[in-house]
């Protein structure tokens, strides 16, 4: 091989490292260059991730920062180990989300949608997507996501349009979708029904109200307690326990409701706790989820007292019209007034809100679309059992397992407009047998001209649109061009990973893994990897409402897109949520600049006459480049292994530690003398292989941080390199490499000058201050000491005796290491009495702050009363101070000890 002449005019560094700069001009570069494309058919093994994609009404946020980080450094990994990796993006349409969103501006506008018409709305809400909805793709590009941007898809384009009404058609033929009158959850907001998936529970301190119903043909009361007064008004029978003497001799009878006056049963179920309230029950079975189970097993009445907008129905008589929250006041005056309230509890309750405006739900009869869900689930329980789905952390299995077992029929109608219209159409005429048959009910992917079982032309389509998560279930097979059997579907279905967070296992992991095994026979994912929250550097979850949340944009404007990415990834550990801080960016954002100065110290180091070569002769090498080639091997394969595994965290600190402290605090110390040395030779080599290593290093890095990896790479004087980082070799472990007489050799190294430089620090002696060391260790350790005698005296900065009968002297600091006693003789450098004296001081100061603390932490009032975050930080001090005071100890303890 011939050496590289590098001329240094070609690589001026930057002093400083601008990334607003650099990230527009490599992100665009790697587009230009199509490096992000795959390949419907190739050579290489495939490896293929599906974008979770976001709302089209989204904007970027740290949840979705940390998805994209995480999915990019996958794919970038598996890019550069050689794989024809697909990252498929796209968004969804947001059904509520995104109507919600246009009805707020037609609002502004002064017209609504009803006042549009349905297509006219959706022509608005197609040109809202248009002008808008690129916005959450730009943000993901920001994050460096190198996606296949040619194979973008949406949830309503034409082809997974196709995709959702075959799917339909398919579950409805084989008995897997009905339409039924059952009791939903019901936004009056959004006038649609939810998914329970789509109820977000919250704990209030409500009410209990105990209401009293005269027992009729007798006399006296039976009391029922409920959280929803007004619903009385739809009761249609009082259940009690059949076991439960107190009401054995009313099951049977009739009770009679006040203010309106309906004669109702009493019935006997099991389902009643008989030490809930009363023990006996109001039952309104078009208003409660168990009621209504209860109404059917005993064929009650079904009375609906609201409409869709929240209001009172004609069923509510004299509150007809009234809001449901108007109503309830209303029906508490006049059930006080006439004497059938009995008493009021406070009571603690869960509460269902709708997951997109907030509006407390309410149990709605309608009728509704639903799958039936159980033999689907049971497809995907067995794929998870399998091991053919792997969830990591595998704790969550447990939680996808119970949620699976216990699942009920998915309502997958939804009454808004914007979404995928159910492909049925209802002939109006019913004219023939076979149309009496079908109910008059006709499913097709295309608009029929007439009735194919009589003929009519007086055809309507149903006006429901599917939940937005039918199609996204689909997303994995259906974006690979699934009706059609694709090379996209052969080549990368199933697809290799799906990361996500955890709150959407159910709503979206789970439908996902029943419709793949149901359409393409095998699993969507081979691993679903769920990652944590990610919080406040407090812990707390952040909102708006608490104003703690921390915008990704203005954290990538301030530090850069590569500081942000690496720490997420550096505090994305499997099953622990991320406490989050701009601090924490800011420290990587130093991370950053130590790896820029690093290859400015190259760039300072190279002239005219410097001589790259190829690594080669390993064994004739100084210890230091022997070390750091064998390192960077062993990092190599640490990185990779943990990205296997998805220690996303582990492949982080590992590379952090390998760059801050082996690379460029460890081995480019040792290697000065060399470079400013008058030994061409070792100059040469020395530079050829902190060259090698550091453009290794660059390459190990690079799916982590692309942007500074790229410009520095380029910058490289490396022969024979491609146009791309992103597009080079990652580097793997080779056995060959490992040198364990130089990873042997540098530990004693490391040991000794860790050893003394402990020393130096705790007693605060100055670093430009020459010691006097004395290392006691056997002869093996003794000759590698002498061997780099030279690097120790440098590094440590003092004069070094080394011998195997050395004894310490007396008023000497010592130094434990596993190979060697350090001993530092003080006399004349330290006054250990003065010292004593100090620490002695200190610590009467802090035990002192810990007692106050520790007093007011003791005091009950001061814990109950305090705003929490005072308790917190007081808690935090407590902790701080204790910590404090027990090192000064231990310090006081070994200082002492060196009198003796």
């Amino acid at each position: 091989m011939l050496d590289f002449i590098y001329k240094k005019e070609l690589t001026m560094i930057d002093k400083r490292y601008n990334p607003e700069d650099v990230e527009n001009k490599w992100y665009s570069f790697w587009l230009e260059k199509e490096y992000f494309k795959a390949e419907s058919k190739s050579d290489k093994p495939s490896y293929c991730i599906v974008i979770p994609p976001p709302n089209v009404t989204g904007s970027l946020h740290m949840g979705h920062a940390l998805d994209i980080t995480l999915q990019d450094i996958m794919i970038r990994w598996k890019r550069m180990s050689g794989f024809n990796t697909l990252w498929l993006p796209g968004t969804d349409h947001a059904g509520i989300a995104t109507q919600n969103v246009v009805e707020k501006d037609l609002v502004k506008h002064g017209t609504n949608r009803h006042a549009l018409g349905r297509e006219k709305f959706i022509e608005k809400v197609w040109e809202w997507k248009k002008l808008h909805g690129d916005r959450i793709i730009s943000q993901l590009k920001s994050m460096g996501a190198s996606c296949d941007w040619s194979r973008e898809r949406f949830t309503l384009d034409d082809g997974l349009s196709r995709a959702v009404k075959e799917v339909f058609i398919r579950l409805y033929e084989e008995g897997l979708i009905y339409r039924g009158e059952y009791l939903i959850n019901w936004c009056p907001r959004c006038r649609t029904a939810l998914s329970d998936l789509e109820v977000e529970h919250e704990e209030k301190q409500g009410k209990l109200w105990f209401l009293k119903y005269g027992i009729v043909g007798g006399e006296g009361f039976i009391t029922v307690a409920t959280t929803r007064p007004e619903t009385f008004l739809g009761d249609t029978a009082v259940a009690v326990n059949p076991d439960d003497e107190r009401y054995m001799n009313l099951i049977g009878k009739k009770v009679r409701l006040p203010i309106i006056g309906r004669e109702i049963p009493v019935i006997a179920d099991e389902f009643v706790d008989s030490s809930f309230g009363t023990g006996a029950v109001k039952v309104t079975p078009a208003h409660d989820p168990n009621d209504f189970d209860m109404g059917k097993r005993h064929g009650l009445h079904f009375i609906n007292i609201l409409t869709g907008d929240g209001m009172m129905s004609e069923e509510a008589g004299p509150y007809k019209g009234q809001d449901r929250f108007e109503c309830r006041k209303n029906v508490l005056k006049d059930i006080e007034k006439s004497g059938h309230l009995e008493t009021v509890k406070e009571h603690n309750h869960a509460v269902g809100h709708c997951y997109r405006c907030r509006t407390v739900v309410e149990p709605y009869m309608s009728k509704q679309w639903f799958v039936k869900i159980k033999p689907l689930a049971e497809e995907a329980i067995s794929a998870v059992k399998g091991g053919s789905v792997k969830i990591i952390p595998s704790g969550w299995e447990n939680s996808y397992f119970d949620w699976m077992e216990n699942i009920k029929d998915w309502c997958i109608s939804r009454q808004i407009w914007w979404g995928h219209r159910i492909p049925v159409w209802y002939c109006k005429e019913v004219k023939s047998e076979e149309c009496k048959v079908k109910s008059g009910v006709i499913v097709s992917g295309e608009t029929p001209d007439s009735c194919p079982y009589c003929g009519s032309k007086d055809l309507h389509q149903d006006e429901d649109v599917l939940d937005t998560w039918f199609s996204s279930a689909l997303w994995p097979f259906s974006t690979l061009g699934w009706p059609d059997d694709t090379e996209e579907l052969k080549t990368f279905y199933p697809t290799d990973v799906l990361i996500t967070g955890f709150d959407i296992l159910f709503f979206w992991v789970a439908r996902m893994i029943m419709m793949g095994q149901k359409f393409m026979g095998r699993e969507p994912f081979r691993h679903t990897y769920i990652h944590a929250l990610i919080r406040d550097e407090e812990g707390k979850k952040m909102s708006k409402s608490k104003g703690n949340v921390v915008d990704p944009l203005e954290l990538t404007g301030e530090f850069g897109t590569d500081a942000v990415r690496f720490t997420l990834a550096a505090y994305a550990a499997q099953g622990r949520d991320i406490k989050f801080s701009r601090k924490k960016v800011e420290g990587y954002r130093h991370f950053i600049n130590k790896i820029w100065n690093a290859a400015r110290f190259i760039s300072m180091n190279i002239n005219d006459e410097t001589v790259i070569s190829p690594v080669r002769d390993i064994e004739n090498l100084s210890l230091g480049n022997r070390w750091i080639l064998s390192r960077l091997n062993e990092v190599s394969g640490e990185v990779n292994a943990s990205l296997e595994d998805y220690r996303f965290n582990d492949s982080a600190s590992i590379l952090y530690q390998f760059v801050w402290h082996e690379l460029c605090d460890w081995y480019v110390e040792m290697i000065k003398p060399e470079l400013y040395g008058d030994d061409i030779y070792s100059k040469n080599a020395s530079i050829s292989v902190l060259v090698h290593a550091f453009e290794a290093t660059l390459r190990l890095l690079h799916p982590f941080m692309p942007f500074i990896t790229e410009e520095l790479w380029r910058q490289l004087p490396v022969r024979g390199k491609g146009e791309s980082i992103c597009i080079e070799r990652y580097p793997l472990y080779s056995d060959g490499i490992r040198d364990e007489a130089a990873l042997n050799k540098m530990a004693v190294v490391i040991d000794a000058v860790t050893g003394i430089r402990s020393i130096r620090g705790e007693l605060n002696i100055s670093p430009s201050l020459e010691l006097k060391a004395m290392i006691r260790a056997c002869a093996g350790i003794k000759e590698v000491i002498d061997e780099n005698i030279a690097y120790i005296t440098k590094l440590a900065k003092a004069e070094i005796e080394a011998g195997s009968e050395i004894v310490s002297p007396e008023g000497a600091a010592t130094a434990i290491r596993p190979s060697m006693e350090i001993y530092v003789p003080l006399k004349g450098l330290f006054d250990i009495d003065a010292e004593i004296s100090r620490l002695n001081k200190e610590l009467a100061k802090t035990e002192e702050a810990f007692n106050f603390v520790d007093k007011k932490l003791s005091n009950a009032g001061f814990v109950s009363k305090a705003p929490q975050e005072v308790v917190d930080e007081n808690r935090a001090n407590y902790a701080e101070l204790k910590n404090k005071i027990d090192l000064i100890k231990d310090k006081i303890s070994r200082i002492k000890s060196w009198k003796e």
